[in-house]
C-alpha cells in the first residue's frame, strides 16, 4: 500500500508560484520532503486545469512554465471516463443529501478531484488530498491542509 498525496489547486499554486514568499518556500520544501519520505505526490488533471486557466487568464507565463516543469517530476493523473462517472455520482449524492459543493450549473472541480482520489484509494492506496479547501473535500475522502500532512 502506497501513501498517495493528491495536490489540490491551491497547493499547486503555492509550489509553482515564482515569487519566493515564505509560504511558497515552505510548501515547496514540504513537497520535496513528501517525496523523500516515500509518499507519492500526484497532480490531478482537474487541479492542473483550474490553476492553468487562471494563470492563462492573468497572463502569468512564469507560473505556467513552473507548472509545466513540476509535471515533469511529479506524477500526473489524467481525467478518465471512470472518474467522470464517479464524479457525477458524488455530485448527485451531495445534492440529494442537501450539501452541494458548487452552483447547480457549475463544473464541480471538487467532486472530480474527490472521484480521482477515491479511485486511487480503491486500488489499495492510502490517499490524502492536500488542500486549502478541507470542508467540501472531506465529505468524500481524507482531505487536509498541507501543513497537517
Amino acid at each position: 500500500m502506497s501513501r498517495v498525496i493528491l495536490l489540490d489547486t491551491g497547493i499547486l499554486g503555492l509550489v509553482t508560484n515564482p515569487k519566493a514568499t515564505p509560504e511558497n518556500q515552505e510548501c515547496k520544501l514540504w513537497l520535496n520532503l513528501l517525496k523523500a519520505n516515500g509518499s507519492i505526490p500526484i497532480i490531478p488533471e482537474i487541479a492542473d486545469y483550474e490553476l492553468r486557466r487562471e494563470l492563462l487568464r492573468a497572463g502569468k507565463t512564469k507560473g505556467i512554465k513552473q507548472l509545466d516543469r513540476l509535471k515533469t517530476v511529479v506524477l500526473y493523473l489524467p481525467i478518465t471516463t471512470e472518474v467522470m462517472l464517479k464524479a457525477a455520482e458524488l455530485w448527485a449524492t451531495a445534492r440529494q443529501g442537501g450539501y452541494p459543493t458548487a452552483a447547480p450549473d457549475a463544473l464541480d472541480g471538487d467532486v472530480i478531484l474527490a472521484a480521482q482520489a477515491l479511485l486511487v484509494a480503491n486500488e489499495g492506496n492510502e490517499v490524502i488530498i492536500a488542500t486549502t479547501n478541507v470542508g467540501h473535500l472531506s465529505r468524500f475522502i481524507d482531505a487536509r491542509e498541507w501543513q497537517d500532512i
